[in-house]
């Protein structure tokens, strides 16, 4: 569904009007094109104490063939850079500000103790007016549970609420993200970077990304094109809206897609798969028999790599007003279906070593909301699967991650009441709701080979939610 105020608040006229009424002005978010490079201009980088990430950063941005300029915090970076083989130069003039830049890197990693935070105010104070417009910001820490004296802890847990402040302060389309990297995980940066600071990341902001030591990297080189070449990926739900956005991203980077619905919805997931050269499967998650008959169907298939997990059903009542029935029916659907699912993938082999899981929870899994306990109950227990299974499932190298989408525009929020539906995309840092490929473009980066290091993740697809943690 467009998003007609958007449109207007855009236009000669209504940008005016909207200034003067000191309405919401969004922007339109910019989307991943692969013609396009990873950053369209510059990147800015700055940091503070003693810098840990620096070579790992000039190694990525020289993969990624990004132009790169220096703070004054960080006079090391040349060095970093030349070593790497990577032009850069400095910006600005004494305390002049220099070029606007598309993107802003931090790496705090060096960060002992809050006393050393000047670092920050210094760079984002100096930096904050000079990135443009659908811009990028990535601050890079230590995991604090990981960090080796409290006051290290204390400053690397600070990050959080710098990053969700500043997501708030910049505006225009820019978004904020905090990724904190274990140590001896430096070489796993490169998936996250080329996401988070990309188009591809358009309606993600202010998240929280941990990158770890994968059990079983990635073999050979990886072809960024099309990333996600030769992976037999299963999608659920797979028949409309954001699961045939899943399917399509899939395709588009080089995978083997499976598309599943429910019989019902045939003809939509025939059309889709067509459309995708993909392969149909038509099978109701919820039954007794659905775990078997998918081992069945994926060792047929000599295995999948991929299993993302979308299928969702709605049910919203009070509870006080909800029929059992309608409790069970989420609940099965939406999460224990799930976990009897991966379970009998993994025991089988039918999901292979090394494989990736990424789920769909929701907002309202983390927040909550009215009228959905059953499904709110359900998306929460999705965070919780994830979060319990990503070191049982880490000895055999497979990665279990989720996405929380907010407000994305679909037909099911096409049906919200007009209030409530402008309310759900005014009411985040991008003043406007997200698009079905924006959650799928999140589920990519979690689903590929280079992103062994990132288990136990929740990334929120909501522009900022203002609702929620």
């Amino acid at each position: 569904m467009s998003d007609s105020y958007l449109g207007f608040a855009n236009s000669s006229l209504g940008s005016r009007l909207v200034a003067a009424l000191g309405l919401p002005q969004p922007l339109p978010l910019e989307r991943y094109r692969p013609d396009q490079p990873v950053v369209k201009g510059t990147v800015l980088l700055g940091a503070g104490g003693n810098p840990q990430l620096l070579g790992a950063l000039a190694h990525c941005f020289k993969a990624m063939a990004v132009q790169t300029v220096a703070h004054r915090s960080v006079p090391q970076w040349t060095q970093a850079a030349s070593q790497a083989g990577l032009m850069s130069g400095r910006w600005g003039l004494g305390d002049q500000p220099g070029e606007k830049v598309k993107a802003l890197v931090f790496d705090a990693s060096g960060l002992q103790s809050s006393e050393e935070s000047d670092a920050l105010y210094q760079f984002f104070h100096d930096a904050a007016r000079s990135v443009l417009p659908c811009g990028r910001v990535v601050v890079l820490g230590r995991p604090p549970e990981a960090c080796a004296s409290p006051r290290q802890a204390t400053v690397q847990r600070a990050l959080e609420g710098l990053t969700r402040a500043l997501a708030k302060e910049l505006k225009r389309a820019i978004t904020v993200q905090l990724v904190y990297v274990a140590e001896g995980a430096e070489d796993q940066l490169e998936s996250t970077l080329r996401f988070l600071l990309s188009p591809r990341c358009a309606y993600v902001s202010a998240q929280v990304v941990r990158v770890g030591v994968p059990t079983s990297p990635a073999s050979g080189p990886i072809d960024w094109a099309r990333p996600l070449a030769g992976q037999k990926i299963l999608v659920t739900g797979a028949s409309r809206g954001i699961g045939a956005a899943i399917a399509e991203v899939m395709a588009r980077d080089g995978a083997q897609v499976i598309c599943l619905d429910v019989p019902q919805a045939q003809a939509g997931l025939d059309e889709v798969s067509a459309r995708l050269g993909a392969k149909a499967l038509a099978l109701d998650i919820g039954a007794k028999e659905a775990p078997q008959a998918l081992v069945d169907a994926a060792l047929a298939d000599g295995g999948w790599d991929v299993v993302v997990h979308n299928a969702g059903i709605t049910r919203d009542k009070t509870i006080a007003n909800m029929k059992e029935h309608l409790w069970h029916s989420v609940v099965n659907v939406n999460l224990s279906t799930q976990e009897r699912i991966n379970e009998a993938l993994v025991a089988s082999g039918a999901l292979k070593t090394g494989g990736r899981i990424v789920c769909v929870s929701s907002i309202s899994g983390i927040a909550g909301n009215l009228g959905q306990t059953n499904y709110a109950l359900s998306k929460a227990g999705v965070i919780g699967m994830v979060q319990s299974q990503a070191p049982v499932l880490a000895p055999k190298g497979i990665t279990i991650n989720a996405v929380a989408p907010g407000f994305i525009e679909t037909q099911m929020t096409a049906a919200v009441p007009l209030a409530i539906r402008e309310a759900g995309r005014r009411m985040n840092s991008m003043g406007q709701g997200g698009q079905p490929v924006d959650v799928a473009e999140a589920i990519a980066w979690l689903a590929s080979p280079a992103s062994g290091g990132l288990t136990g993740n929740v990334v929120r697809v909501c522009g900022q939610s203002l609702i929620g943690a």
